[in-house]
C-alpha cells in the first residue's frame, strides 16, 4: 500500500470504534469526490490514488458489516485514568499556599 493509507490497514481497524469507521468513511468519500473532481479537470497527479481509496472504502465497509454480523468483535472501550496537568497542580498548590496565608 504505497498510495494507500497506512492508518487504514484490517490491523488498525480492529482497533477502531464504530463511530471512528464512520468518520474515517466520510473522510475516504470525500477524498474520493476530490480526486474524481481533479482527474475530471486534468489536475490528478497520481491516478493509483484513486484506486487506493476506493479500496480503503471497500475495506472499511467490510469491517463496519462484519461487525453487524457478529464476525468481527467490536473493540472494548479502553478507560485511562485522568492525570493532573502540570497546570492544574500549579493550581493546586497555589490554593494550599493560599490557605497558609489565612
Amino acid at each position: 500500500m504505497a498510495i494507500g493509507t497506512k492508518t487504514l490497514a484490517t490491523s488498525e481497524l480492529d482497533t477502531f470504534e464504530d463511530q471512528r469507521l464512520v468518520e474515517e468513511l466520510r473522510k475516504a468519500k470525500e477524498e474520493l469526490f476530490n480526486l474524481r473532481f481533479q482527474s475530471a479537470t486534468g489536475q490528478l497527479e497520481s491516478h493509483g490514488r484513486i484506486r487506493a481509496v476506493k479500496r480503503d472504502i471497500a475495506r472499511l465497509y467490510t469491517v463496519i458489516r462484519e461487525r453487524e454480523l457478529g464476525i468481527r468483535a467490536t473493540p472494548a472501550p479502553v478507560e485511562t485514568k485522568a492525570k493532573k496537568s502540570k497546570a492544574k497542580k500549579a493550581d493546586d498548590a497555589d490554593k494550599a499556599e493560599k490557605e497558609e496565608a489565612e
